[in-house]
């Protein structure tokens, strides 16, 4: 820890670049697993989709667990560099599947176990060690801007290299997860050698936390986490539908396959260049009410995707470019304020169970989004390149997280919207 109030720039990129690696195994798992096991490889949609609802939800169970581990050990940096290497091993296998349809589901199911629990185990520890990190709540937006810039940069790399690797999206996949490997070590190595360290904590009198329900879920007495954590699962539904459709729709509603990476790379690069833009914002008007303008803003850009159709590549890419500009405010804002409420309320020594709690709502919102989305658009009658069954692609990717975002809004505005701040709302 710095004993100034300002964190130098290098210590803060030395810390965001282990966001890289971890942002790009994300998107291969979450926006491309999906397509690589059901379109690319034939898997059964209702199968998969049940398939991915059973594994995220055991997987977001685990996330409170290891917030509790790391409340009891405080070594963040040791778990957080586990768990990558951990995560890079199972992204060899889950990225690298056998042909054919036999044995696939069995193969998946093992391979998504390191990467799951080597993500949550790095995951959780690296934004735990975050909270832990700036003096007063600017800094901590700059710790939290920095890591998702490097993570934005990840997500960008991870939407175009797999295009660029190999001619298929499959072998680009399998040789990116080689690539993958190797900068998740250099990226560990990194930020474990310079990034700032954590301040030691001075043991409680009554002890460390205990691995039991209630340590788990203390964070939840805290008046100012609850709302915050309500607005937090609500808005992140609203994102999970797209990023697991997103694909379908480039596909079969646009028919635009091959612009994929770029649509993906536009969206997650215009979230990365508007990540100054809110922390000047936020630092003008307070964190909550340039979120709410961020979700605000895109509404209005996403519901444009509802009249599109086939070959609109140039409009499409406009909406990419929109919304990705408040994408930066949903990466960079709400774990911001999740470090307020952890450092207003001298809560420093449960830091790990309340990103635990925060990365099970990630997990179960994407969890929800594969369970959900993929049976319910089979019931509907969509198959992948089935051209007339595209109609209910439309409603699911674009109708759905309109109205769920706006009720997120609605819910920030009614918690904390007349206060700049959500420590003094």
């Amino acid at each position: 820890m710095q004993s100034s109030s300002h964190i130098p720039g290098s210590a803060l990129a030395a810390y965001g670049a282990l966001g890289l690696p971890l942002a790009s195994a994300a998107l291969p798992v979450y926006v491309h697993l999906p397509n690589l096991y059901g379109g690319l490889l034939g898997m059964n949609l209702a199968l998969l989709g049940s398939l991915l609802l059973a594994a995220r939800l055991l997987d977001a169970l685990v996330d409170p667990l290891i917030g509790v581990l790391n409340d009891r050990l405080q070594r963040p940096r040791l778990l957080a560099g586990a768990g990558a290497l951990l995560l890079a091993l199972g992204m060899l296998l889950v990225l690298n599947p056998p042909r054919g349809t036999s044995g696939l589901a069995s193969w998946l199911v093992l391979a998504l176990v390191p990467v799951y629990l080597g993500f949550s185990l790095a995951s959780v520890s690296y934004h735990a060690w975050g909270a832990l990190l700036g003096d007063d709540p600017h800094e901590r937006t700059r710790v939290t801007a920095s890591r998702e810039a490097f993570g934005l940069a990840g997500v960008v790399a991870a939407s175009v290299l797999p295009t660029l690797l190999a001619p298929t999206l499959d072998a680009g996949l399998a040789r990116f997860a080689w690539l993958l490997a190797a900068a998740t070590a250099l990226a560990a190595a990194l930020t474990l050698a310079r990034a700032p360290r954590p301040p030691r904590l001075a043991q409680p009198a009554q002890g460390v936390p205990q691995f039991r329900l209630g340590a788990m879920a203390a964070p939840l007495a805290n008046p100012a986490f609850r709302p915050l954590y309500a607005v937090f699962v609500m808005n992140g539904i609203a994102s999970a539908l797209p990023a697991t459709l997103v694909l379908f729709f480039i596909t079969d509603a646009l028919a635009l396959p091959r612009h994929a990476g770029l649509f993906l790379a536009a969206y997650f690069l215009s979230g990365a260049l508007s990540l100054p833009l809110w922390v000047a914002l936020s630092r003008q008007i307070g964190k909550p009410r340039a979120w709410f303008g961020a979700m605000l803003a895109s509404v209005v850009a996403f519901f444009g995707a509802f009249v599109l159709g086939p070959g609109d590549a140039f409009a499409f890419g406009a909406i990419c470019l929109l919304s990705g500009l408040a994408l930066g405010a949903d990466l960079a804002l709400p774990p911001a304020l999740l470090a307020d409420v952890i450092r207003e309320h001298g809560e420093e020594r449960r830091a790990g169970s309340y990103f635990g709690l925060w990365n099970f709502a990630v997990k179960l919102n994407l969890a929800l989004a594969a369970g959900l989305a993929l049976p319910l658009l089979a019931w509907l009658g969509y198959q992948p390149g089935a051209a007339p069954t595209v109609a209910p692609l439309y409603y699911v990717y674009c109708l759905v997280p309109c109205t769920l975002k706006l009720a997120a809004a609605a819910l920030l505005w009614r918690a904390f919207g007349r206060s700049p701040e959500i420590c003094h709302a």
